[in-house]
């Protein structure tokens, strides 16, 4: 029997031995070299591998030094009543905050420009210095200027004001038109304080319609001429930037920075900005003549979908329809366009939405000629016309949205009431104002769901189905019942303003479906 102390020395001894021993035999199969991971730590990848994304980087740096010297911070100062600023605090609070009646306030607000000349002339948004007293503008280099507003154009979101002097630094302008769906694009600006700030993004999509230029613009008359084609991008766009450039990957403007998509007034992924030939076009007129000299057709207009497509015998949905002429002396009346008239080119460029032709058509100039191509009854056809210049005081109508109202038996299959139109009926029902009140048929009432629903406005009024003239509402209905299931029908009418409207409706199966 071994001696205990030996016998813990024998087990010491043997262990050692395995453990060296297993050393060397791993050692000798190569099992203690070092891992692929601790090998990518050690050893830096080669420059050819990487080389791409470091020319990136570089252009994206040069691009910001040669950009950054042009762009501007605004400050702005507006002064309010501060009995207005009274008026919007909760009445029941109103006694705690005793503002005097005739004492004045200053309202400050920013955004960002560009500078486009040497001698000082800056682009920026129409918001950002609308209603502004006075305007200040700190450049890159920390200087602060005095600016003055040369011109707004709210129906673009473009404005022009003017530094004293000249010699300044000027950014290029570039061809969006030239720009494709993802490519790499810089916004410059100064976003929730932090002056001169560049991000990165990929241009998202083009010819995007929001409908938020239309929808701020207090004049109805002004608020027709709305142009919103916008560029779409992912680089972080935020309060503060509005005004500020979009910026190519050869260090040209491609557009202004003008509003975001969100919930919460901060960037989630969407930006848009107005597209630079749009801009400077209206920039030009700003810059020599204090206001937009703007080219018009005379028409009112509307976008194509799936079923007017159907109806008018389409090839494809695209186009815009001419609804009606906006004034007694349409030069596209003039030259032989009719309403129902599809246009889909303009000089040879294909439109297909309605923001698209009034993009192209403000890049024209009054008493320019323009070549149309209209679909007319499955036939194309070509009209030149020569270009008008809008009243300074006159435009197209804002179209109010359709609101279905109770649950009626209503027009049988259309699901809708009419009654011959009277100034009475219409003021019951308020409809407001209605040229030709004594005219067509007043749609009254809808079936919620229904097919008319969606398509015709309260204070509508029917004159025609599929052409033909109905004065009364047995004849609507009969027209109306004469028609098979799935068919469509076009609906012409009369808008409260006057003007003539297409509005194409399915009619539904006997189970009420439209398909």
């Amino acid at each position: 029997m071994l001696d205990p102390v030996r016998a813990k020395l024998r087990i010491i001894g043997f262990t050692a031995v395995a453990f060296f021993g297993g050393v060397l035999i791993a050692s000798g199969m190569e099992w203690t070299a070092g891992s692929q991971a601790a090998t990518l730590f050690q050893d830096p990848p080669a420059r050819s591998e990487t080389r791409p994304v470091a020319e990136l980087s570089e252009a994206f740096v040069a691009i910001a030094e040669a950009v950054t010297p042009a762009v501007v911070s605004i400050h702005t100062q507006t002064s309010v009543q501060l009995s207005e600023q009274r008026e919007r605090i909760p009445e029941g609070l109103r006694e705690f905050f005793p503002f005097p009646p005739d004492e004045e306030m200053f309202q400050e607000g920013g955004g960002t420009g560009f500078i486009i000349s040497e001698d000082g002339y800056v682009m920026t948004n129409n918001h950002v210095v609308e209603g502004a007293e006075r305007i200040t503008v700190t450049l890159n280099d920390r200087s602060v200027h005095d600016a003055h507003v040369v011109g707004r154009d709210p129906t673009t979101d473009v404005a022009v004001i003017k530094l004293d002097g000249s010699g300044y630094p000027a950014v290029q302008l570039g061809d969006p038109n030239k720009t494709r769906v993802g490519e790499w694009v810089l916004a410059v600006g100064n976003p929730l304080g932090l002056d001169f700030t560049v991000t990165a993004g990929i241009v998202s999509a083009k010819g995007r319609p929001l409908n938020i230029l239309r929808r701020n613009i207090d004049d109805d008359q002004l608020s027709g001429y709305a142009v919103e084609s916008f560029i779409q991008t992912d680089a972080a766009i935020n309060p503060g930037n509005s005004g500020g450039p979009l910026v190519n990957i050869d260090g040209q403007v491609i557009g202004i920075n003008s509003a975001i998509a969100s919930q919460t007034g901060l960037n989630v992924g969407y930006g848009f900005a107005v597209p630079i030939d749009l801009a400077r076009r209206v920039a030009d007129d700003l810059i020599r003549y204090g206001s937009v000299r703007r080219p018009i057709l005379g028409v009112r207009i509307a976008d194509i979908d799936a079923l007017d497509a159907e109806y008018l015998g389409l090839p494809s949905v695209g186009g815009v329809i001419v609804q009606d002429f906006s004034q007694e002396d349409s030069p596209a009346e003039a030259a032989g366009v009719r309403p129902n008239d599809v246009i889909v080119k303009v000089d040879g460029e294909p439109v297909s939405q309605v923001n698209e032709l009034q993009a192209k058509i403000l890049n024209r100039r009054p008493g320019e000629v323009v070549q149309l191509e209209v679909l007319r009854n499955g036939e194309r056809q070509r009209f030149e016309v020569r270009l008008a210049e809008a009243p300074t005081s006159a435009g197209m109508t804002r179209a109010e949205p359709t609101t279905p109202r109770g649950t009626v038996s209503g027009m049988g299959r259309l699901g809708i009431s009419v009654a011959p139109s009277s100034p009475q009926l219409a003021q019951e029902l308020n409809c407001g104002r209605m040229v030709d009140p004594d005219r067509g048929l007043l749609v009254t009432d809808f079936v919620p769901g229904s097919p008319a629903a969606r398509r015709i406005g309260l204070c509508a009024r029917i004159l025609e189905v599929d052409g033909k003239a109905v004065t009364t509402p047995q004849e609507l209905a009969s027209e109306i019942e004469s028609k098979r299931p799935g068919q469509i029908i076009g609906l012409t009418l009369l808008t409260p303003d006057g003007s003539r409207a297409l509005a194409t409706v399915r009619i539904p199966s006997a189970n009420g479906s439209s398909r």
